[in-house]
């Protein structure tokens, strides 16, 4: 760890305030500062971005984002085929970043997760830069190392799912926010709202989170009347919308015939998408709200929920390594500067990232089946938190007084947290000792030094202190670079967490990823037999779900009809529609399985479409998958 410098902005004294006086810029960065940074960019960088080549690309993202590489419609509507036939059941924007990718550097699966990892080290940069406008240098140090080092947040940025755009684009949101309230511009404001309207086009409703404490933050510490704020607030709120609903009313101004279905509807509708089946769908026990496809909240239902969610043995190790120190700076902050001036940017901060982190894990509390890399959203404001709260007690210790014991008993208990989280497995613990010691000498060292100590005895104290807290989750948090231990790759999971996926495993070969342009001998005599028998039909092959086409779709980008869309229940096409594209000679061969629902489109193919022997296409076995020829009737 190296030498924590003394430079110091952060503090309840006055002449720690007149450093961060409204409208004033940040000052010139100390010698020590760029290079730090620089060493923390360059860990995020190795830790997101080693060996992404096997990166964990989601099956069903990765498929659509191969498909968006070949075709301007499929880019543009989110796609699941080149042909665009059917949207993803979620918005596109996530996704033109790896499809952009896939399309300069060509159909690889280090293509597809290159992105993600631009967008993490980034995510780490930005949060440095405006902790560092906040709170100051040491607070931004603090920060960036503990996102960089967040499990979850290593995981995540090495795969192909939109959290990580999510959270890079809320914490300029943030920025933005923290912007307009130090300087009292409104363009700042107007860009915090653009900021979170892309955030929309990622994760949807979820972007929304963060707009009542963005509202609380810049009414209750910006300048000006309350109603010159509301009105502001107003404007940069309706910012938010149009921007975030600029893909639906595009889509749904399109008329049905010149675009994809929007799968995950009832009715084709882009609004039903966004607000029914990743909206109201997943916090009431109505699975058809707003439109929703039947059944959609059926599979959210069970896992990660509750009020104990986020310190669970699943969702605690790799998120809440600092959340108790996070919620102990946020509130000890708050209370101990309730008497500084409305407009104290200290406190707003506070506010923000407390705010954040609240919102979220009440959210999170509340909703179905929650999936452990929802977390990641806040992992920015922990980071922040930890950051910023360290400085804080740093600042009293430095000033003396009985406040200077809170700055070795916050190590401490964030170290015993550690513990807490990683004893159950003993996964690290071979760091465990290494962080207890260092934990014990840091603190001890700090609580024994006085006015008469030396700064370098403090500073290495320092030092050891905070090293003891980032050992436990870096050691984690590395663990992912090996695939037994990063999840599934539709549910990326640090540590021994991400191990149970793999339990049945017993051959280390057999946790290779299977990536885009990668097909498996199965799939690669499948698709030699359709390419053989056909005879310029629109459509390759049509499938009943997502899940057999995905495979198919990573291997080759073909146009492929995938009837009821994600779950299988999306009502298309209907019948007739299949019916017509046999016809008119469209379409020839549908894969069907018994895996998912049987729907009027399935019943029609079984009852006029001919089975064809699992060995005419080279599978010795029988397996779930029935392929059949429709220009020969059953």
């Amino acid at each position: 760890m190296a030498t924590i410098p003394t430079d110091q902005t952060t503090g309840s004294h006055s002449g720690h305030r007149t450093s961060r006086r409204r409208g004033s810029r940040p000052e010139a960065p100390a010698s020590w500062e760029r290079p730090a940074l620089a060493a923390v960019l360059v860990v995020a960088a190795l830790l997101y971005g080693w060996g992404i080549g096997h990166a964990a690309i989601h099956p069903y993202y990765s498929s659509a984002i191969r498909s968006m590489a070949a075709s301007w419609r499929a880019f543009f509507f989110g796609g699941l085929d080149p042909s665009g036939s059917i949207t993803l059941d979620k918005l596109p924007g996530a996704f033109w970043p790896e499809a952009i990718s896939v399309w300069i550097f060509g159909p690889s699966t280090w293509a597809a997760a290159l992105p993600q990892v631009i967008e993490g080290v980034l995510t780490v940069w930005l949060l440095h830069r405006i902790v560092r406008a906040w709170a100051g240098p040491f607070a931004a140090l603090i920060a960036a190392l503990t996102l960089t080092f967040t499990p979850v947040t290593v995981v995540l940025n090495r795969a192909t799912i939109p959290d990580t755009a999510l959270t890079l684009l809320l914490v300029a949101a943030a920025g933005a926010l923290q912007k307009a309230v130090r300087t009292g511009r409104l363009l700042p404001l107007i860009t915090c709202g653009v900021w979170v309207g892309l955030a929309f086009q990622t994760k949807m409703l979820q972007a929304w989170l963060v707009l009542p404490v963005f509202a609380v933050v810049y009414q209750v510490a910006a300048s000006g009347t309350p109603l010159r704020r509301a009105l502001r607030l107003l404007l940069s709120g309706a910012v938010a919308v149009a921007v975030s609903c600029s893909w639906a009313l595009l889509a749904w101004a399109t008329p049905a015939a010149d675009r994809p279905y929007v799968d995950g509807t009832s009715n084709n509708n882009p609004f039903s998408l966004v607000f029914g089946y990743n909206g109201l769908s997943r916090f009431s026990d109505d699975d058809t709200a707003f439109g929703a496809v039947s059944g959609t909240a059926a599979s959210r239902t069970s896992g990660n929920t509750g009020w104990g969610m986020l310190v669970n043995h699943t969702v605690g190790p790799q998120i809440a390594w600092f959340l108790p120190l996070a919620a102990l700076a946020a509130v000890v902050a708050l209370v101990w500067r309730a008497r500084e001036p409305r407009t104290d940017l200290l406190r707003a901060g506070f506010l923000l990232w407390g705010g954040w982190l609240a919102v979220h894990a009440v959210v999170f509390s509340v909703s179905n089946g929650n999936h452990p890399y929802y977390t990641a959203v806040l992992a920015p404001a922990i980071a922040a938190l930890t950051g910023g709260g360290l400085a804080l007690f740093r600042s009293e210790y430095e000033a003396g007084g009985r406040r200077r014991v809170w700055l070795p008993s916050a190590i401490l208990l964030t170290v015993a947290w550690a513990l807490v989280l990683d004893v159950p497995t003993l996964f690290a613990s071979w760091l465990l000792l290494l962080a207890v010691g260092l934990a014990l000498c840091g603190a001890l060292g700090l609580w024994t030094t006085g006015s008469h100590a030396s700064r370098g005895m403090v500073q290495g104290s320092l030092a050891a202190g905070i090293a003891a807290t980032l050992l436990l989750p870096a050691g984690w948090a590395a663990s992912s670079l090996d695939p037994l231990y990063a999840g599934a790759s539709t549910s990326p999971t640090a540590g021994p967490v991400g191990k149970v996926y793999h339990n049945a495993l017993h051959d280390r070969s057999a946790l290779r990823r299977v990536g885009l342009d990668q097909p498996s001998d199965r799939d690669t005599s499948l698709l030699d037999y359709l390419t053989a028998h056909h005879h310029g039909e629109k459509y390759l092959l049509a499938t009943q779900a997502a899940y057999p086409a995905e495979r198919l779709l990573r291997a080759q980008s073909q146009p492929m009809l995938v009837m009821g869309g994600f779950t299988g229940k999306t009502p298309f096409p209907t019948a007739d529609q299949l019916g017509s594209l046999v016809t008119t000679h469209q379409l020839r061969y549908v894969l069907l399985t018994p895996l998912r629902p049987t729907t009027p489109a399935t019943t029609w193919v079984k009852s006029h479409c001919t089975r064809i022997r699992s060995g005419a296409y080279g599978w010795r076995t029988k397996g779930s998958f029935r392929l059949y020829d429709c220009s020969r009737q059953g």
